[in-house]
């Protein structure tokens, strides 16, 4: 038993290792097209310069060692993005070295990646005029696109900050990303984050009224629609995801964004069902393989009862503030033996409080998402014990 600290601060007793076992599977699945948001492994030795502001410190070994093991499992990675703390301690040198590396990495392991595509490298040094500064922005947009096609990756053209401040209407969002979808060398993934990802984004498109920003997201996509493979929707509305994806073009896919509504999303209904890149497909990997698995088949109801029991961890980690997320999801992969310490860019472990690590690791064990169940519940201890809690 390991008694864990609840939000009221009260202490609770859990029983560690009684999730149930799955069979590992292999293969990428044949019924959807998924990717996992994967983190990046921090180099403890040298967070401190990270965290002070220097340079984003890495641990290549464990962080390319994690995307092997997504592969492993058949699913795709999603390079770059929001789960590997873009923004918030991974600027653009270190994106870049990271996408160069891992782009070579699926080379060799033979796996799907894609890789996301904006404009950090300007941080918050744009021209004042509005035309210089929308012109500043599309070159940011090109060289990382350059990047990303030079080392062989697809690219997913994410929401720009940049863009969000300097943008006067949605006219702009058009000027800027159009010339971007015709000089791709091949299809690329929009991508249309929310708010509660990052509040620097709020009314992306040119509107805080989502029916307009929608109107104005697929208008991009119909002017060129041979340039689009699909679009990740990141605003946790499933109601909103369907509706779009049924006005998509022929061939242009929807890949849920949507880490609370993800099981029926991906399951869909008669008039079709969304693809996956999803940040809470790193910790739930092996969960999210076997259930594909299932769905592969044409087994819906076990797709659904391997992954609808996930969602309750998943609403936990992607919980208020949601863009500290990708603590709880280094935490995971600390218990689960993928990283030898809970260390992260900026420091961003202080970012959730011990109760709310404490439950994700409850449920988590629940699941049965830790294959070393005992070296799980000894990491927690160590954990708890930092904090004053022994026995």
């Amino acid at each position: 038993m390991i008694r864990l600290p609840d939000a009221s601060g009260a202490l609770r007793t859990h029983r560690p290792g009684n999730g149930r076992t799955l069979p590992r599977s292999s293969g990428p699945a044949t019924s959807r097209t998924v990717y996992a948001a994967a983190h990046v492994v921090a180099d403890p030795l040298a967070a401190a310069a990270s965290g002070a502001g220097g340079p984003a410190a890495v641990d290549w070994d464990a962080t390319l060692a994690f995307r092997r093991h997504l592969w492993s499992l058949g699913l795709g990675v999603a390079e770059a993005m929001d789960t590997a703390q873009r923004g918030m301690g991974l600027g653009w040198p270190a994106a870049a070295e990271l996408v160069r590396r891992s782009c070579a990495e699926a080379r060799g392991e033979g796996g799907r990646i894609v890789c996301g595509v904006g404009t950090d490298q300007l941080g918050d040094d744009l021209p004042e005029e509005p035309a210089a500064a929308l012109k500043a922005v599309r070159e940011a947009y090109e060289e990382q696109l350059a990047l990303v096609e030079e080392a062989g990756g697809q690219a997913v053209l994410m929401a720009s900050r940049a863009l969000a401040a300097r943008a006067r209407g949605p006219e702009d969002y058009l000027a800027v990303l159009e010339p971007l979808l015709a000089q791709a060398a091949e299809p690329v993934v929009l991508h249309w984050l929310g708010p509660m990802f990052d509040p620097a984004l709020e009314g992306y498109w040119g509107s805080g009224d989502l029916d307009r920003a929608t109107e104005t997201f697929l208008s991009l996509i119909a002017s060129r629609p041979e340039a689009v493979a699909g679009v990740k929707v990141s605003l946790l509305d499933a109601g909103r995801e369907v509706a779009l994806r049924r006005r998509l073009p022929t061939g242009v896919h929807c890949f849920t964004g949507d880490d609370f509504h993800y099981p029926e999303l991906i399951e869909g209904d008669e008039a079709g069902a969304s693809d996956a890149l999803l940040g809470v497909f790193d910790p739930l990997a092996p969960l999210a393989a076997a259930a594909l698995k299932r769905l592969d088949t044409g087994d819906s109801q076990g797709f659904r009862e391997v992954l609808d029991p996930t969602v309750e961890l998943a609403r936990h980690l992607f919980g208020p503030p949601t863009r500290y997320y990708k603590t709880g999801v280094v935490f995971l992969a600390w218990l689960g033996g993928h990283q030898e310490h809970f260390t992260m860019l900026g420091g961003l472990q202080s970012a959730r409080a011990l109760p709310h690590l404490a439950r994700a690791y409850e449920l988590a064990d629940d699941l049965g998402l830790f294959h070393d169940p005992q070296s799980a519940e000894d990491r927690m201890r160590t954990l708890l014990a930092v904090h004053g809690i022994r026995g």
